[in-house]
Order: structure tokens, then C-alpha cells, then sequence
């Protein structure tokens, strides 16, 4: 294998993990190949598109973890004809009131944000922040009420929508952002797990789709197709498994669920800070 699929593969394998976990993909593709001394040329033409490749990779093994999830809601949205008439399409049509301002402001300003919060430094105390956002989940878990993921009123949909927009910031995760969103408006750990995989699944794949017209016209060079191909496989496989061990995970712990991935975010940042290059 060539030294620079190796790492390119590393980097898919990474990406797929941290993305779906509460640990921030886009801090940990900051943080561990600078720690690593990872040789990745980022403002090469086909950075991008192998990006592009990973992300849709990511959404595709959502889509086939949660099929029959998203067969039912639109099979309910199709009965109810566009309404809200039963249980599933009413979730469908909260996913895509959750959808939005993640949505727009992703279309808005991801790439200032990430111009201006991109750093080293920022993306470890951002992943420090995301620990203590976690055992925040945690905190309320344990006081909140318990609400059915099909009665969430559509305000409280839509704000666990718009927490994903903090992931927009390197350091801060997704998941982690929807799954305390969750938790602070009554779900359970296992509910609100679902509902951000299922927000997760259409703004990811909605990301990878916008930069397909850059991954057709990027001059990838013939010899990194195959690379690129296979680091998508890896980053697919990995979420899916990631996934897998999630549901489980939070279907087995009624508390403190999300503490260990905290506790892992903030000796993360500080090793972190503590190695900088």
C-alpha cells in the first residue's frame, strides 16, 4: 500500500468513527493529524472531493442502518398525503422542521466559521467545551420529564434541529449537540439518539451531494480514484458500526450515558493542547 493511501484511509477511518460518536469529527480532523504529523495535502484539487467521498460514505451507512425507519415515515407520509394524519408522518415532517436551521446556516456560514474558528488551539478548547456540553446532557437527563419522540411539539423540534448548527464550530460535535438538545426536552437517551441520527442523515448527505459537481469537474488523477473509492467503503463501514454500538449503547444506560464520551473529550483537548506542534 502506498504511504499516502495509508493515511488517507486513516483519515476515512477517523471521519466515519467521529462523526456519528459525540467527539466531533471535524475537531478530530484538525487535531490528530497535526498531532501525528499526518503528510495529508488539504489544498490539493482532490482534498475536496475525497472529502465529499467521505461524507457520502457516512450518510449512506445511515440510510442503511435506519431504512426501515425511513420507509415507515414515508410510507406514513404517503397515507397521510402530505399531512400529519399519523404517528410517522408527523416525525417526518418534525425532521424536516429540525433540518432547517442547521440547514441554513450550514448554506450561510460554514465556511467563515470554519475560516475564522479553524485553528489548532480553538478546535481543542471547542472539544474541551464539548465534553462539558455532554455531561450537561447527562445533567439534565436526570431531571427532565420523559417525552415520546412522536408527541415532540414541533418547537422543540426545531430547536434540536438548530443545536446542530453548533457543530458548524471545530471541536463542537453534532451528535452530541442533538443528543443534549434531546435530552434537555424530555427524550430518552435512545429516542433522542434516533431523532439526531435521522436529523444527521439528510444534512450529511445533503453536504456530500451539494460538492458532487466539484468531485466530477476536480481532475482527480486516475491514480487516487481507487484510494478515494475505498476511503468512502471505510468511512461508510465505520459509521455503520458506530452507529450499531450507539443505539445499543444508549438503548442499555438510563444515566449518565454520555459521561465517558465526556470524560474522553476533555483529556482529549487538554493532551492536546499539552502536545501542540
Amino acid at each position: 500500500m502506498h504511504a499516502s493511501t495509508f493515511y488517507l484511509l486513516a483519515l476515512a477511518a477517523l471521519q466515519g468513527v467521529t462523526e456519528l460518536f459525540p467527539i466531533s469529527s471535524l475537531g478530530h480532523s484538525i487535531l490528530v493529524p497535526a498531532l501525528l504529523h499526518w503528510p495529508l495535502q488539504r489544498d490539493a484539487d482532490w482534498f475536496l472531493p475525497f472529502v465529499v467521498v467521505l461524507h457520502l460514505g457516512t450518510a449512506g451507512a445511515l440510510l442503511l442502518y435506519f431504512w426501515r425507519d425511513w420507509a415507515a415515515l414515508i410510507g406514513g407520509w404517503l397515507r397521510a398525503r402530505g399531512g400529519t394524519g399519523n404517528a410517522q408522518a408527523r416525525l417526518l415532517w418534525l425532521l424536516v422542521v429540525g433540518s432547517i436551521p442547521a440547514g441554513l446556516l450550514g448554506l450561510l456560514l460554514a465556511h467563515k466559521i470554519r475560516a475564522l474558528f479553524g485553528g489548532y488551539a480553538f478546535a481543542a478548547v471547542a472539544l474541551f467545551a464539548n465534553g462539558v456540553l455532554l455531561f450537561a446532557g447527562d445533567f439534565w437527563k436526570n431531571r427532565a420529564a420523559t417525552t415520546d419522540l412522536e408527541a415532540l411539539s414541533w418547537r422543540r423540534a426545531l430547536g434540536v434541529g438548530a443545536a446542530q448548527a453548533l457543530a458548524l464550530i471545530p471541536g463542537f460535535s453534532r451528535s452530541g449537540a442533538t443528543l443534549v438538545a434531546g435530552l434537555g426536552v424530555g427524550l430518552n437517551y435512545e429516542a433522542a439518539a434516533r431523532f439526531s441520527f435521522l436529523l444527521a442523515t439528510p444534512i450529511i448527505a445533503a453536504a456530500g451531494l451539494l460538492e458532487v459537481p466539484k468531485l466530477l469537474h476536480a481532475g482527480v488523477p486516475h491514480a487516487m480514484l481507487g484510494a478515494i473509492g475505498l476511503a468512502g467503503l471505510l468511512s461508510g463501514a465505520c459509521a455503520w458500526l458506530s452507529t450499531w454500538f450507539l443505539m445499543r449503547w444508549f438503548h442499555g444506560h438510563e444515566v449518565r450515558a454520555l459521561r465517558p464520551f465526556g470524560v474522553y473529550c476533555m483529556i482529549a483537548a487538554v493532551a492536546a493542547l499539552l502536545l501542540q506542534p
